[in-house]
């Protein structure tokens, strides 16, 4: 018999988009929330949904272990869980009726339980925890232990009768490095390591340095960790990385950080914590450009062994960014990513679409950016409104028919903007084939200069410059067709 059964309702499986890159991770959140109750000397056990293709199965889990208390803990980690896809909480929902038909108390703890704790009570669930989880977790369930009152728990929400009651939030924790490493024991690393490497990818395991972003995106949602920026200690990720290395023989780490390396001097310190431990390993992160021009930010991160750079550049236009209140410039977005590209670090940008008083001229100087740029990745979206953001507030009122994706390859508009939705999506698809096109043309100038510098990838884009030349052009006058279409 387990005290505490944690779960999660992430699917890949539910999310096409997301399970056809074959690059899962695991629960990072959840496993730093089950690794805290254990030390605090609670039974635990973990069923991970991550990999599954149903729901269902935690009725024989529940039925097997027969715990108290069952915890359906997202990883805050995975910004696909900010999106509050409604396949995942769908699945969440039947998780927290099949654990109440056991008789366990149900917690639940995640950005869409924090923005919609209404329904997640409706559906069963005892306690919602809003906002950084393990603190109150381990209060809660210690209250729960000891017949106590949970009325004094900062940072949950419950049902007394009717009527629903908040309590006041939580004070985030600074000191990260108080926390245990996560509870990786608990999880198969084997079956994801199967995945990334039957699909040819190098496997890759998850890591976070930080909790929170201090910046003021006016479109970005923080109901978890919110706009303080707290920071592990380099020697508490060195360590995190030696005992990763050394227990399942991983040097590669995706640094899932909303922002990596904010902190003075962190970076460089980190550096020297490596190499001091003689520890080689390649990773990649999430920045921002003002950020990467920082001092000698970018030479201590390539020295250090970064591989990729995920930016968010947004737009190719001061105006979007502006409205956008991301507080850079499209001057950084090219000093960074030539800077980038000068220490071989490859550069992947964000980009979103659709945002409110966009014009098609916006539009036109995003994809010049993009052509003249040529990150080494693209992600393209579409503007999404999230609970909590002065965005969602501006447009909260056209939501009524939709407030959430369905997976995270929807691309609805969700508000009146400019254009449609079938506007956004071809033009989603006409975007990433003027892309392909021009790197392909840049290979082709690069191999005529120095033909020893050819490989099979690059003749292989070379190639496809032959489909995506005439695709886009029909797609542009599609697009066209459907812009004249939306007035």
């Amino acid at each position: 018999m387990l005290d505490i059964v944690f779960s999660h309702s992430y699917f890949y499986k539910f999310d096409l988009k997301q399970w056809k890159n074959k690059t899962p991770y695991p629960p990072l959140g959840t496993l730093y929330a089950a690794s805290y109750l254990r030390e605090n000397g609670y039974n635990i056990g973990l069923y991970d949904t991550n990999l599954l293709d149903s729901p269902l199965g935690i009725e024989l889990h529940l039925k097997l272990h027969n715990p108290k208390i069952f915890v359906l803990y997202d990883d805050g980690f995975n910004y696909l869980t900010k999106m509050c896809l409604t396949t995942m909480r769908e699945a969440a929902f039947e998780m927290i009726k099949i654990a109440k038909h056991y008789n366990c108390i149900v917690v639940a703890c995640s950005s869409d339980s924090t923005d919609n704790y209404e329904k997640y009570l409706g559906e069963g669930a005892d306690y919602i925890i809003q906002g950084e989880g393990e603190i109150t977790l381990k209060e809660l369930v210690d209250a729960i232990e000891n017949n106590e009152s949970t009325s004094n728990i900062q940072g949950i929400v419950y049902k007394n009768d009717d009527e629903i009651i908040v309590n006041n939030k939580r004070t985030v924790l600074r000191d990260l490095d108080e926390l245990p490493m996560p509870a990786w024991d608990l999880v198969d690393i084997e079956s994801y390591r199967n995945i990334w490497e039957t699909a040819g990818n190098k496997f890759t395991l998850n890591i976070v340095t930080t909790r929170g972003c201090p910046y003021k995106c006016n479109w970005c949602a923080k109901p978890i960790y919110g706009n303080r920026y707290n920071s592990h200690s380099p020697e508490y990720i060195t360590k995190h990385i030696k005992y990763l290395k050394k227990t399942y023989g991983v040097n590669r780490f995706w640094m899932c950080d909303d922002i990596f390396g904010l902190k003075p001097n962190w970076v460089q310190n980190f550096n020297k914590e490596l190499k001091k431990e003689q520890l080689s390993i390649s990773y990649y992160i999430q920045s921002r450009v003002d950020l990467l021009l920082k001092e000698d930010t970018i030479d201590a991160l390539a020295e250090s062994g970064l591989e990729e750079v995920w930016v968010g550049a947004e737009s190719g236009s001061q105006s979007i960014l502006d409205a956008m209140d991301k507080g850079t410039t499209v001057d950084q977005i090219y000093k960074a990513t030539r800077l980038l590209k000068e220490k071989k670090v490859r550069v992947a940008f964000f980009i979103q679409f659709g945002y409110l008083g966009e014009t098609k001229d916006d539009i036109t100087k995003t994809i010049k950016m993009i052509k003249e740029l040529l990150p080494d990745n693209l992600g393209i979206s579409v503007s999404y409104p999230l609970p909590g953001t002065k965005f969602y507030d501006k447009v909260k009122d056209d939501l009524k028919l939709k407030a959430n994706w369905t997976d995270s390859d929807d691309l609805a508009m969700m508000f009146k903007g400019t254009f449609n939705s079938k506007y956004y999506k071809k033009l989603h698809r006409y975007v990433h084939k003027e892309y392909r096109k021009s790197q392909a043309v840049y290979f082709f100038k690069e191999i005529f200069k120095a033909p020893n510098r050819s490989s099979f990838s690059k003749i292989r884009a070379m190639a496809l410059y032959f489909y995506y030349a005439p695709s886009a052009y029909f797609n542009r006058i599609e697009l066209g067709r459907i812009k004249n279409n939306n007035h």
